[in-house]
């Protein structure tokens, strides 16, 4: 079920509704009905792919209660390789099959063996990399001993399921959200509001934003040979405001909406393009992913102690695997190297942590220093865009080559009504940009707030693309 199509309009206040007047008085019901409304909510698009959620809430769940009480540490680990086989091997299975066997082919190939293997139709279930993800930190804490299993099934599986962040995060730790299915949960005016604030800007990434772009970028990157290169400039740009604006959006819309049943979710972007190198851009692109690969990976690596080569090896290591778990194809995989590229200078003379404030903090504008910083940071993370944007290798580096052209300068269509409208966009989230998203205004006078929220449903109504697009992180 898509956020912005009509069943997802009509499924959201019927929950809702049922959820505070009907089921408010016993919180295991309550947590029931969530998680019923959740299997709904995913089993909409295919109720067979349902089985998978619950095999791995099923395995972790009965892990988790093993492991805790196991005093065995070899025990305990086996019972953590279990744990990691179960959700990897059905996310590898599902997600990566074809490639390697792909590969494995075209490796045998360059030998001058052909090599004739059946592949499977594999239909990649919606949000796996999410929700498996999310699992797996739940038994990683336990076996840290960082967290206490639960008991509670019917929380467990809910905490696992729960549809505003099932099928593109963010992805939550088990210490942060699972708690708060054991709290009794009150409806708060204010939290709702401000959920419904962000719902809104989230609507707006999307269908005005995103999608708006997306009618531009896909005609461009599939005709960039016969475009001058002022026209792959503009694609690369919009592809840039494109992927922002939908899985930004998406992650809004699901905070938003957890903050109606009196959940708050992870912040998973701080105004990414306002970062002034490149470590910052990570630091506020993806947090739920990023800080995912920080606990689980690169520190248990050794982060950024050691000598240089082991922090050159951390880098690679979590870029690396963040592209390869980004989708089964190279481009992902140079994405992430491309990436690990830009950071390890910063790494190396130890400037990576240098830009933890705001920018221009208590200033309406930037010096010409961060505008600089800033404009660049935007340039390198848009020159890596085009390979996770474009269909495989060949496609990327051709289009990047073409940027390279006396035709720079040549547009071959200038949208100036969509880049009226992105101007726009950035100009509030740099006002907002101290904010925890864009539309938040609470404290602005009733005449204020009630203009900004009439202002973007009038923008949505008149300029977004108000049919059903699915959001472009459901494929990962």
């Amino acid at each position: 079920m898509l956020f912005n199509s009509i069943e997802f309009i009509l499924f959201l206040p019927a929950v809702f509704l049922l959820y505070w007047f009907v089921f408010q008085r016993n919180l295991r019901v309550q947590n029931f009905f969530l998680l019923v409304a959740s299997y709904v909510f995913y089993g909409w698009w295919d109720w067979r792919f349902l089985s998978l959620i619950a095999l791995s809430s099923v395995a972790d769940y009965f892990i988790g209660l093993r492991m805790a009480d196991e005093e065995d540490e070899r025990k305990r680990k086996w019972l953590l390789y279990t744990s990691l086989a179960v959700n990897l091997g059905i996310l590898g299975f599902f997600k990566y099959f074809n490639f390697f066997v792909d590969n494995f082919v075209a490796a045998f190939a360059t030998l001058g063996v052909e090599l004739h293997p059946r592949t499977l139709n594999i239909i990649l279930p919606v949000g796996i990399s999410f929700y498996t993800f999310q699992t797996l930190s739940y038994s990683i804490d336990i076996y840290r001993r960082k967290l206490e299993p639960t008991r509670d099934w019917v929380a467990f599986f809910a905490f696992v399921s729960f549809f505003p962040q099932l099928v593109a995060g963010p992805i939550e730790r088990a210490k942060n959200l699972l708690p708060q299915f054991f709290k009794p949960r009150t409806f708060r005016y204010e939290q709702a509001a401000d959920g419904m604030r962000q719902i809104l800007w989230g609507a707006f990434k999307k269908v005005v934003i995103a999608d708006n772009c997306a009618m531009y970028v896909d005609d461009i990157f599939a005709n960039y040979q016969h475009l001058p290169a002022g026209s792959l400039v503009l694609g690369t740009v919009l592809f840039a405001f494109q992927i922002y604006g939908d899985f930004s959006g998406y992650s809004d819309i699901a905070i938003g909406t957890a903050r109606l049943f009196g959940f708050e979710l992870m912040r998973n972007f701080a105004y990414p393009y306002f970062s002034r190198d490149i470590a910052e851009f990570w630091r506020r692109w993806h947090i739920s992913l990023s800080t995912w690969f920080r606990d689980y990976l690169y520190i248990p690596l050794g982060g950024s102690r050691g000598p240089d080569w082991m922090k050159v090896r951390n880098v690679f290591a979590i870029f690396l695997i963040s592209g390869f778990w980004h989708g089964a194809n190279w481009t992902f995989i140079v994405w992430g190297a491309i990436n690990a590229f830009y950071f390890l200078p910063l790494l190396l003379t130890k400037r990576n942590r240098r830009n933890l404030d705001i920018v221009a903090q208590g200033r309406l504008l930037p010096t010409p220093r961060e505008a600089l910083a800033m404009g660049t940071t935007f340039a390198l993370t848009c020159l890596a865009w085009i390979f996770f944007r474009a269909e495989n290798l060949s496609h990327a580096l051709d289009y990047t080559l073409s940027l390279f052209s006396p035709s720079i300068f040549e547009f071959a269509v200038l949208p100036k009504r969509l880049l009226a409208v992105i101007g726009l966009f950035l100009l509030v989230e740099w006002l907002q940009r101290d904010k925890e998203h864009a539309l938040q205004v609470d404290t602005q006078p009733a005449l204020v707030r009630w203009g900004a929220y009439n202002f973007v449903f009038l923008i949505i109504f008149f300029f977004g693309v108000l049919e059903k697009n699915a959001f472009i992180y459901f494929q990962f």
